[in-house]
């Protein structure tokens, strides 16, 4: 992939959306399942958009995507729309195809809830760090590796165990390089940097950045929505 954009100062926000979210059992991708008196992918763009620091969207959809042309965004002035691919991967090397700015941050159009106090941190530690960031939680439940009969293999020490939260933020033409290295079947961005040799950051994030992946995880989203509202 060849970016040939001169490269200005600023951060853009990269959102892959062409996956289908077959695990919320709905009659369509769950970025665009209602939430809140929205759809999903919404209140997700819109979060990125009220940050002060994030200066546009660029959204990777599905080639069959006809949904998108329905939402408040399609109109928006700071949002572009870009042709995902059949991976997380592929879609977010599409949406960086199209980035002008120095800076970019992937986020999942599941995450509804980031805090701008969160944006802020990773922010902040991204631009001081060679191998940029990404929110993230440490993990506080006991693991267990399981065997090829469900059963335990052994239990794994939590201990410097994170989950691997978005958004995650790095310089587009070091992602860019890392994407074309490690390929396309890297999960998250943070992957595709370690392939290059490169450690990003953990940024410690709200409990309230989950990602709506299952029908309950609706409830707690319209619940931590409705406790932002007024705050950033």
């Amino acid at each position: 992939m060849q970016h040939n954009t001169a490269l200005k100062p600023g951060i853009s926000a990269v959102v892959p959306a062409a996956g289908v979210g077959s695990r919320m059992q709905a009659s369509c991708p769950k970025q665009y399942l209602p939430l809140a008196g929205k759809m999903l992918i919404e209140h997700t763009v819109e979060r990125l958009l009220s940050h002060p620091a994030v200066a546009d969207v660029i959204i990777a959809i599905g080639a069959d995507d006809s949904y998108f042309a329905h939402t408040r965004l399609s109109e928006r002035p700071n949002v572009r729309v870009v042709l995902g691919g059949a991976t997380r991967a592929a879609s977010v090397q599409a949406g960086l195809d199209v980035v002008n700015t120095q800076w970019v941050m992937v986020h999942d159009a599941a995450r509804p809830c980031v805090s701008h106090a969160d944006i802020d941190a990773l922010i902040k530690q991204a631009q001081s760090h060679p191998d940029g960031a990404l929110l993230a939680a440490p993990v506080r439940d006991t693991m267990k590796r399981a065997d090829a009969q469900g059963q335990v293999a052994h239990t794994v020490e939590r201990e410097a165990l994170w989950h691997a939260l978005t958004p995650q933020m790095f310089l587009t033409q070091t992602l860019i390089q890392a994407l074309n290295v490690a390929g396309d079947q890297v999960t998250d961005e943070a992957s595709a940097v370690e392939a290059l040799g490169g450690k990003p950051v953990l940024v410690p994030a709200s409990a309230s950045n989950i990602k709506v992946t299952h029908p309950e995880d609706k409830f707690l989203a319209e619940f931590y929505l409705s406790q932002q509202e007024g705050k950033s």
